[in-house]
């Protein structure tokens, strides 16, 4: 792929990597010139030599903002796509609500299956049942899928559509897992069409995103590749295999990092993602202490592979060059993904990170991995966390003891559990609130500044020899940390830089040195 050069013209760049009190990004403005995928130049507006820049097509930056382009590190795209053909059960507070939003849907559009998404039934006051779906879907299949994605109910037609064994209860984590992937066959084009995921890639691009870690469970290479060649190639990719396609990977060699399409670096191979735990949602979710709740099968979660099997799949993966991300949503599973990558030398992430005990905070940082946490999951699970695990919300998303620890914090959104917005994970990593309440632990809170580079790749401020991935906003995302009338950096309200994150306005996202979003 071979973009024209691009030049960017009176634009204030933003750094991410320098003290708070040296103020907000350096000179400005300037002019920014992007070619060969890297950014060429940077100097002060007009600086530029006439013959550096002669034939690149020019915009004008207009005293707008500008960063190294954004992340998000831990995306479903495929399920992301689907969530705007989906019934919304997001806001619905019990399984009599569910029910009658099921039963309208099917009054709106008779004889349709209905999907839908987002519901939390643990903080329901019952157990939803199989057989209330039934009595108002009758032979129409019916899958509600979790808002955390670990389990789905469904009607009776829907089981033997997917063909799954009968019951009256929810499907679960890896049994549900596996059934997912037949959901295509319910409801023919799905949402996971080409079309559908350039959509998606879109609107991402819209938020400033210019590339994204992807976890869908998927055909893998292949899949990725078709895609790609039917106008998915908007943003950088990195595709994540799981254990059930792992073998296809080893066979054709790849590498993390190794492009799936030859010479376009855009698409690259990514991790083994292994799910180690489950939720919290469905107390699955694997930890070192009994949940505050009675009457559990598991009182303190459980793990999804013993030991042995988890060692083995890091082993094999590290011995063949490729890195891990393991999902570990309780202190237990957290604890034992650090054992295992101990043992191997695998490298990696630990996703989620949400409930970490202290030493291990230490030691993920010690052993260089990353922390990938999705900062608007404590919005959600801020209420639950509190009835059932009283005793360690301070361990919650522990992410300035993790940054402070030396660890690679990085943030998503693992949309579509919450949106795919940046900003939304930002502000929540800042203010560790969604509404009108204090801030959830607010000493776990990072600054608007430490929120904005763990959302960047890596990549600390726009310089040659740096990707040609930019975005342009409107206001300075950091004013919130500007010096003072007195030249000292004032502290920042969180709620106030919350919202100014919230409000960003992006006018121009550039990926790979091409004009992905421009408003």
């Amino acid at each position: 792929m071979h973009e024209p050069d691009l030049l960017i013209r009176e634009v204030r760049p933003v750094a991410l990597d320098q003290e708070p009190a040296t103020g907000i990004g350096g000179a400005g403005p300037v002019d920014v010139l992007l070619a060969g995928g890297r950014v060429a130049a940077v100097a002060p507006t007009g600086a530029l030599d006439p013959t550096l820049v002669a034939g690149a097509e020019t915009l004008a930056g207009e005293g707008r903002w500008l960063l190294p382009g954004l992340w998000d590190q831990h995306v479903h795209l495929g399920q992301w796509s689907l969530t705007s053909a989906r019934l919304d059960l997001a806001d619905v507070r019990s399984a009599e609500q569910a029910v009658r939003r099921v039963a309208d849907r099917l009054a709106e559009l008779p004889g349709l299956p209905v999907v839908g998404w987002g519901h939390r039934s643990a903080g329901w006051p019952r157990r939803p049942t199989v057989a209330e779906l039934d009595r108002v879907s009758g032979d129409v299949p019916v899958v509600l899928i979790s808002g955390d994605a670990h389990h789905a109910w469904l009607n009776t037609a829907a089981l033997l559509h997917l063909a799954l064994p009968v019951r009256d209860d929810v499907v679960r984590e890896a049994e549900w897992f596996a059934a997912y992937g037949r959901l295509a066959s319910l409801v023919g084009d799905d949402g996971t069409s080409p079309a559908a995921y350039r959509r998606a890639l879109e609107a991402a691009a819209a938020q400033g995103v210019v590339g994204l870690v992807d976890f869908e469970f998927s055909g893998g290479a292949a899949e990725w590749r078709q895609r790609w060649a039917e106008g998915c190639d908007l943003l950088r990719v990195r595709m994540a295999v799981y254990a059930d396609g792992l073998d296809a990977v080893l066979a054709e060699g790849l590498r993390t990092g190794d492009p799936l399409v030859p010479g376009d670096d855009r698409l690259t191979m990514g991790s083994l993602k292994i799910i180690s735990d489950g939720s919290l949602n469905t107390r699955t979710a694997w930890c070192c202490a009994p949940y505050a709740e009675p009457d559990l099968v598991h009182p303190a979660g459980l793990p999804n592979l013993d030991a042995a099997e988890l060692h083995r799949l890091l082993a094999t993966a590290h011995a063949h060059g490729l890195t891990v991300a393991t999902h570990a949503i309780g202190d237990a599973a957290a604890a034992a993904a650090l054992d295992a990558y101990a043992a191997t030398g695998a490298g990696g992430s630990i996703e989620h990170a949400q409930l970490v005990a202290e030493p291990d905070v230490q030691r993920l940082a010690a052993l260089g991995l990353r922390a990938s946490v999705q900062p608007a999951h404590l919005l959600d699970d801020r209420d639950l966390a509190e009835r059932v695990w009283p005793d360690r919300t301070a361990r919650c998303f522990p992410l300035r003891e993790l940054l402070d620890a030396g660890a690679d914090v990085v943030l998503g959104s693992d949309a579509p559990v919450a949106p795919l917005d940046p900003w939304l994970a930002m502000a929540a990593a800042v203010h560790r609130s969604g509404d009108e309440r204090p801030a959830w632990h607010a000493e776990q809170a990072l600054t608007p500044r430490e929120a904005l580079a763990a959302s960047t790749d890596g990549v600390r401020s726009v310089r040659p020899g740096g990707p040609a991935d930019v975005v342009l906003v409107d206001d300075d995302p950091l004013d919130p940390e500007a010096p003072g009338a007195s030249g000292a950096p004032r502290t920042p309200d969180a709620a106030e830089a919350a919202r100014r994150l919230r409000a960003a306005s992006v006018s121009l996202t550039v990926a790979a040195g091409r004009v992905v979003h421009r408003r």
